[in-house]
């Protein structure tokens, strides 16, 4: 007959196993530990690696230092200059001190999410619809260090944050689309004015130059002859200054007894 082995040896087996695979924990790169002895934090985290864990007496809490990519629902909005928007954004952030994480906060993801969503309304409520379409930039940096400065006590550094849409009511849309088609018909008028003006410029300039220099001006007659010369025209008109042809007038006046 076999030999048998009493039922109790393999309990005492397997609750070893358990043991064991309770107290090796392997962590990744990106992941840290924080260990509780009897309800007290360790002031230090572990890993990453191998790390053991005395389990029951421990308790291991792991904690990602990847960052996060949270996306902040659209907003309503309401801008200095009393237009209602809808607004969203996007907040990078990541753990830097995960005990600070576990113990000063319950849940630092939806902790940072709200935070992010209370400060993206009350922040772009204080400027204008102009600055907030056109210095968006700027705007995502005073977000970045507002929601940075609050979320540094749980131990959470946000490095990024972006206002990624601004959604404008019909109305606006029309009325700034007006707005833009008035700009385009100013500045077009306003570059036509500048250029009569230069144009003006210029031939006052050349009238300047024909009065002190008469030659310039036969000069211009000559081109202007070979400018129609050009052309199959039947009838050709030649300018002649009234200095050429006044000695001939002067010789058919009879002469005064």
């Amino acid at each position: 007959m076999a030999p048998q082995f009493p039922i109790g040896i393999f309990i005492a087996a397997f609750v070893v196993l358990v043991l064991i695979f309770k107290w090796i924990n392997i962590l990744n790169e990106y992941e840290r530990a924080v260990i509780f002895t009897l309800g007290r934090v360790e002031k230090e985290p572990k890993g990453p690696g191998i790390i053991f864990v005395l389990w029951p007496i421990q308790r291991l809490v792991k904690v990602s230092l990847r960052t996060v990519v949270l996306d902040v629902p659209p907003q309503d909005v309401i801008t200095r200059d009393n237009v209602s928007v809808k607004v969203n954004a996007v907040v990078y952030f990541r753990v830097v001190q995960p005990v600070h994480a576990i113990i000063d906060v319950e849940n630092y993801v939806y902790a940072t999410s709200q935070l992010s969503q209370t400060t993206l309304r009350s922040m772009l409520g204080e400027v204008v619809l102009d600055e907030l379409l056109a210095e968006r930039e700027k705007l995502n940096q005073k977000l970045q260090e507002v929601i940075d400065r609050h979320t540094d006590p749980w131990g959470v550094k946000v490095a990024l944050v972006e206002v990624k849409q601004v959604d404008l009511p019909e109305t606006m849309q029309r009325a700034m689309a007006k707005q833009a088609e008035a700009e385009r018909e100013k500045r077009a008028k306003v570059i036509h004015a500048e250029g009569e003006a230069q144009a003006a410029q210029r031939l006052s300039d050349a009238a300047a130059i024909i009065n002190s220099q008469p030659a310039t001006l036969q000069l211009r007659y000559l081109q202007t002859l070979t400018e129609i010369a050009t052309e199959k025209n039947s009838t050709i008109i030649f300018p002649l200054p009234l200095d050429m042809i006044r000695p001939f007038f002067g010789k058919s006046e009879p002469e005064a007894k």
